[in-house]
């Protein structure tokens, strides 16, 4: 389909409302507009990490085009995904594209393939470590916002099962996306050490009760 983009602003949503695909004008702040709006977000900090991912050419090896290329096709699913949440069930077309089956298989196995090569987990991680891992943990949590969105739709409008599942294993990727990210660059993880610190805070006390009081006497 050919897109021409003639002027940008059109002041017809100067009211509070837009267009959808077909035509229907809704409220700006509707449950579509925050589905597909928080899915622009989304693919916005994406382009971010694919901004920045650049100066990592040389910690990636031969990984770096590959994983430069899934950036960029999910940077794309994402647009057709929006595309698909500002098309309401009077407004679709034929030959419209939909998220499928073949697309979550796809994050499937990379998934699979890249949790091949990392540790397990013997702790919950923190965002941060490295520029990228930061910008993917950012980057999941808006997907988790995007989901909740999408079924925030689903209780008013029909929408296609197939796209809020991408969403769901997509946030899961890019959890996975931070630490494969971490370990092809010799970063650290941070790790939530609630844990780590009440046994701290056990082995202080322990020492404490041991030192000895008064007259030699251990208190």
């Amino acid at each position: 389909m050919a897109i021409r983009l003639s002027r940008i602003y059109t002041r017809t949503g100067d009211k509070g409302n837009t267009a959808l695909v077909g035509g229907r004008r809704v409220p700006k702040d509707s449950a579509r507009l925050e589905a597909y709006g928080t899915t622009d977000e989304l693919n916005s900090i994406i382009g971010i990490v694919r901004t920045y991912l650049t100066q990592y050419r040389d910690g990636f090896g031969a990984d770096f085009e590959p994983y430069a290329e899934t950036l960029r096709r999910i940077q794309n699913e994402l647009f057709d995904l929006g595309s698909e949440l500002a098309t309401p069930p009077d407004g679709e077309y034929p030959q419209m594209h939909k998220m499928g089956a073949g697309e979550i298989k796809r994050l499937e196995e990379e998934m699979d393939a890249m949790e091949k090569e990392l540790e397990p987990l013997k702790s919950f991680t923190l965002p941060g470590g490295g520029v990228l891992n930061a910008f993917l943990h950012q980057a999941r949590t808006v997907c988790r916002r995007a989901e909740r969105e999408c079924w925030r739709l689903k209780r008013e409008e029909d929408i296609n099962d197939n796209l809020i599942i991408y969403v769901n294993r997509l946030s899961d990727h890019l959890f996975v996306q931070s630490r494969w990210v971490a370990q092809r660059l010799g970063e650290p993880e941070f790790l939530w050490d609630r844990a780590l610190r009440i046994e701290a805070d056990k082995k202080t006390a322990r020492a404490a009760k041991s030192k000895p009081g008064r007259g030699g006497v251990k208190s």
